[in-house]
């Protein structure tokens, strides 16, 4: 028996495995697509997510199945927790949901790929960086994309300002009504309280060449994470005044307002 063989049996479950070649992705001959996607990494990836997703943050996930099953789509939510935690755990629901499962893209900060082999890592489970023109090929190609436009502002924002969205770019919508792509907004309630940041070191982050240097507790809590998906949304692609595009993300920033008041709600205890 290889080393690779050894270890996918020991780490990666016959269930996930199958699982996993049930989903069809359209890659090249070499197991890649254009975008550094790779079947048996993804298997290696959602192994590890697993304890995370289901242990350690406990997380309940209601109306994954709002998601469509094809076609192109955004999962816009609320960024926060300084690390990519949300879009993980919202990646898991979606690959792992029993019925039409489908493995996400996420559009990561150009900080990331920048990180000797964490960057090529990242593209092998699905992750790319967060460029208008890289969504565009992916909704293209019919992909489901995970999008939080707060972007930094919303990942690296304070303790204090926990669970209050940050402004949100308008270039998902452009793409959504292009691509006549279904928009499903999430909630995420959990991911504020897993590394609360008192500050941030703009300097240093500047001098690094990093998005942010939080003070915070040099360790992951294990909050427990609720994720509200509501119904898909349809914008048409008619050629409209960019105050109504700006109308639009507002609709859209209402209701993943409203998912996460939900989440508040639902939510006993921090931990």
């Amino acid at each position: 028996m290889s080393l690779v063989s050894f270890l996918k049996s020991r780490l990666v479950s016959k269930e996930l495995d199958e699982h996993i070649n049930r989903i069809r992705k359209p890659i090249g001959t070499l197991g890649y697509d254009p975008w550094g996607y790779n079947n048996e990494t993804v298997k290696y990836g959602l192994s590890l997510a697993k304890p995370i997703y289901e242990k350690y943050f406990r997380t309940e996930a209601h109306g994954v199945d709002h998601i469509p099953a094809e076609g192109p789509v955004l999962i816009v939510g609320n960024h926060s927790g300084q690390l990519p935690l949300d879009g993980i755990l919202v990646g898991y629901a979606l690959a792992s949901r029993p019925k039409h499962p489908r493995i996400p893209r996420a559009m990561i900060e150009r900080f990331f790929p920048t990180v000797p082999w964490l960057g090529n890592w990242l593209n092998e489970v699905g992750a790319v960086l967060g460029d208008p023109v890289n969504c565009a090929r992916m909704l293209a190609n019919n992909e489901a994309i995970i999008v939080f436009p707060e972007g930094v502002r919303g990942s690296g924002k304070l303790y204090r300002d926990r669970y209050k969205l940050q402004r949100f770019g308008p270039g998902f919508m452009h793409l959504a009504m292009k691509y006549n792509a279904a928009i499903v907004p999430v909630g995420v309630v959990g991911c504020e309280e897993t590394i609360p940041s008192i500050a941030n070191i703009k300097p240093l982050a500047k001098t690094l060449g990093a998005p942010y240097i939080p003070v915070a507790l040099p360790m992951i809590l294990p909050s427990k994470v609720h994720l509200n998906f509501g119904p898909p949304i349809y914008f048409n692609g008619e050629d409209i005044p960019e105050a109504q595009i700006n109308e639009r993300v507002e609709q859209v920033k209402a209701e993943i307002n409203r998912l996460i008041d939900k989440g508040l709600k639902e939510r006993k205890r921090l931990f």
